[in-house]
């Protein structure tokens, strides 16, 4: 099963930058383009009632202040990765999918 790191390189080579961040802290000055992505849900399979498989989904933000982002498309294209919604807040545009990784 991929890592968490994994994900963060995967992340960090679609945006072409480090400004990827994991649950940051309300305190960091963020730099945008970023993307932004946390753990959503832990998923146990069960066989013979034990967990036979353990998968990780993350949500990721990807924000932008352009609304029209190459980003989201390439993040979008990736392998269980599904669009869940886009809101807009002080004219950043914030794009978020839910990936199982």
């Amino acid at each position: 099963m991929p890592s968490r790191l994994e994900l963060q390189t995967v992340l960090e080579n679609i945006l072409g930058s480090t400004n990827v961040y994991y649950q940051p802290p309300e305190t960091i000055t963020m730099k945008y383009p970023a993307i932004v992505y946390s753990r959503d849900i832990i998923e146990n399979i069960f066989a013979n009632n034990n967990v036979y498989k353990t998968g990780t989904a993350y949500e990721i933000i990807v924000i932008d202040k352009d609304p029209d982002s190459a980003i989201v498309g390439v993040v979008a294209n990736l392998p269980t990765c599904r669009f869940t919604r886009n809101y807009t807040i002080d004219n950043l545009n914030h794009d978020v999918f839910i990936i199982h990784f």
